[in-house]
């Protein structure tokens, strides 16, 4: 039985993509990627960290003392978010996300170095389930964006740097969700005659991949001495724009009643191919570093993330006859601020201690919502250390803690396209998914530095 002869089969493919597209753009910005500075809430855009300033800021390299420098540090995001909805909570149960960081720079000249960084400014991971009350928005999803960064820093004068690098960006998402409502299906089902009901049992989704191609752009700083305990610096990450070319749709039915009920028409979307683009903002950073003490260093970070980038979705299908379905979803993001506040103390000649902690604004639009990157204000306090068994070579471990504010009311809007075929004024057609969100995740860091 053909369920929606009238309704065209790409607004299906238009609502998952729109899921998928929505997981790219927000997801978790990540907070910690060095292991060492992670322990100082991730402050570094006006201190001097070898190969490790080519992500913060890339002038800082330029007062390297070594003739070579390496880093590397993995991450481990273990995140946990809920959502209250009629009286209900729901829990992700989700894989631990692991994004890296791997640096090496070396000496050209006394005031020239050089270097290439790579690391994973987006990465996460989520899992609500197969049958939550939110399916129709996201069930799971899976995303990592990589980052390859060669650099210059030039150090002009004894106290003031400039440093370039140049960006290249890719990333893959793998993401599912439903595409009938449950209820709609069971209403349509005793108008069939089919004594059947699917309750909270999502009865078909969608699975979305997709890889980016590759995006352009470039990171810049600054790094001025005031004074040999004053030090300031600034850097600028340029937007970059990510598109994919030819994304792919599998679907997957929750049992047979499902499959023979809807897959005469929901077939038609199993292998549909898509292009869709969007920005990964940039990014503008001010610091400031501080040395009260020889064995003291206090740092600040104030970052701007200029999501105001992201003000709608444009999808367009690789096939010309379905063109007239092209759409831009509006999503209204703003520009957020992140503050960082850190301190290192050195116990000991081989003993470190860090401290630090940031307070991360939500850039999302509750009244465009959805569950798959549950954006709120985050408060995340950390502590780390660092120990250096032999010269040049030291071990770092540090431990973030992300305490989400939470998210009441947002709301994730919809079209239930099998009320839109059934006109049944008892059962609307656009319908908003509205829920209470809370978010919190732990993030341990390890990581190996060695110089000469």
């Amino acid at each position: 039985m053909k369920l929606f002869m009238s309704m065209k089969k790409t607004l299906l493919t238009v609502a998952a993509i729109a899921s998928m597209m929505t997981a790219a753009a927000e997801g978790y910005q990540i907070n910690t990627l060095s292991a060492k500075q992670g322990g100082m809430a991730h402050t570094g855009v006006a201190l001097k960290l070898g190969s490790e300033s080519m992500y913060f800021n890339p002038a800082g390299m330029a007062f390297m003392d070594q003739a070579f420098d390496a880093s590397a540090s993995i991450n481990g995001v273990s995140a946990t978010a809920k959502a209250d909805h009629k009286g209900e909570t729901f829990e992700t149960d989700n894989k631990v996300s692991t994004p890296i960081f791997v640096n090496a720079g070396f000496s050209i000249y006394d005031n020239l170095k050089a270097g290439v960084s790579f690391y994973t400014p987006y990465g996460s991971g989520i899992n609500w389930g197969e049958n939550w009350a939110g399916a129709i928005l996201n069930q799971q999803v899976k995303l990592a964006v990589y980052t390859i960064q060669p650099t210059l820093s030039w150090r002009i004068t004894p106290k003031l740097s400039v440093g370039a690098g140049l960006c290249m960006s890719w990333g893959t998402v793998d993401l599912s969700k439903g595409l009938v409502n449950p209820s709609t299906l069971d209403v349509m089902l005793q108008a069939m005659g089919i004594q059947y009901a699917f309750g909270s049992t999502m009865p078909a989704s969608i699975n979305l991949k997709g890889t980016s191609e590759y995006g352009w752009g470039f990171n810049v700083g600054a790094m001025y001495d005031i004074s040999d305990r004053v030090t300031v610096g600034a850097s600028f990450r340029s937007k970059m724009n990510m598109r994919v070319k030819k994304g792919e749709a599998s679907l997957s039915y929750a049992n047979e009643i499902a499959r023979q009920v809807l897959q005469g028409e929901l077939d038609v979307i199993d292998k549909a191919n898509f292009k869709a683009e969007m920005p990964m903002p940039a990014v503008l950073t001010f610091g400031v570093g501080y040395k009260p003490l020889d064995k003291l260093t206090l740092a600040f970070d104030a970052q701007l993330t200029f999501w105001s980038a992201y003000k709608q979705l444009d999808i367009e299908f690789l096939d010309e006859k379905v063109a007239a379905y092209d759409q831009s979803l509006v999503k209204d993001y703003k520009n957020s601020w992140a503050f960082r506040l850190g301190a290192q103390y050195g116990l000991t000649n081989r003993f470190d201690i860090r401290g630090g902690l940031i307070l991360d604004l939500s850039p999302v639009n509750k009244n465009h919502y959805n569950p798959e990157t549950p954006g709120m204000t985050k408060i995340e306090p950390s502590l780390g250390l660092s120990f250096r068994p032999v010269k040049g070579l030291s071990i770092d471990l540090s431990v973030l803690y992300v305490a989400g504010l939470g998210c009441d009311g947002a709301k994730g809007d919809y079209v239930d396209l099998l009320a839109a075929k059934m006109q049944n004024p008892a059962i609307p057609v656009n319908r908003v998914f509205e829920a209470d969100y809370r978010v919190h995740a732990v993030v341990p860091s390890l990581g190996i530095s060695y110089s000469f």
